[in-house]
């Protein structure tokens, strides 16, 4: 089913090590708003869409996202690579390191672990896709405020793309919503 491309969506090439932009980065992993919460969610969501047209753009938007992760964890592995312990400690990482090192975690920028309980799936197409379109626009926020944040291009380029993408999602989620809407007020 899954075709694995060893390409990143978007070109990342970091040179400037940044723990402070590191820290708030790996949100967008591991936050509420984040891709990983966003590519379970719609894959979750996939099983319940009335026919096949719905499932197609939910897997299909669910894989991307999937995608996603993989470009914020090389943003963060780039931002801190070759931080030393002091380095990390004094960007408010130190809690981070003792438990993950210098590897990827999901986590909110906070230090709040991932946990699934940040989305919901109902079985009803019309709140699922509501909250969907909802997701997308947190997460086109949130890229906003990072890309704020920013001061490199080499970091503002990739979050401007995904910042792209959440815009592009929200609108095929808004045509999938309307397409329902139709579809069922002409059966009634």
């Amino acid at each position: 089913m899954y075709k694995y491309v060893k390409k990143l969506n978007y070109p990342i090439d970091i040179k400037k090590k940044d723990l402070r932009m590191a820290k708030y980065i790996i949100t967008q992993l591991g936050g509420a708003s984040g891709e990983l919460g966003a590519a379970l969610r719609y894959f979750s969501q996939k099983f319940s869409m009335p026919d096949d047209k719905g499932k197609a753009l939910l897997n299909d938007i669910a894989t991307e996202e999937l995608g996603h992760c993989e470009m914020i964890g090389t943003m963060f592995e780039q931002l801190v690579k070759g931080a030393s312990i002091k380095e990390l400690e004094d960007a408010g990482l130190g809690s981070y390191f003792t438990d993950h090192g210098h590897a990827v975690y999901p986590i909110d920028a906070s230090g709040v672990p991932f946990n699934a309980a940040t989305f919901n799936s109902t079985g009803d197409v019309f709140a699922n896709l509501s909250e969907d379109m909802a997701a997308e626009e947190k997460a086109r926020a949130t890229y906003e405020n990072l890309i704020d944040l920013a001061s490199d291009e080499d970091l503002i380029g990739p979050l401007l793309f995904l910042r792209q993408r959440e815009v592009i999602h929200f609108n095929r989620f808004k045509e999938l919503y309307d397409y329902y809407k139709k579809m069922y007020s002409k059966t009634k």
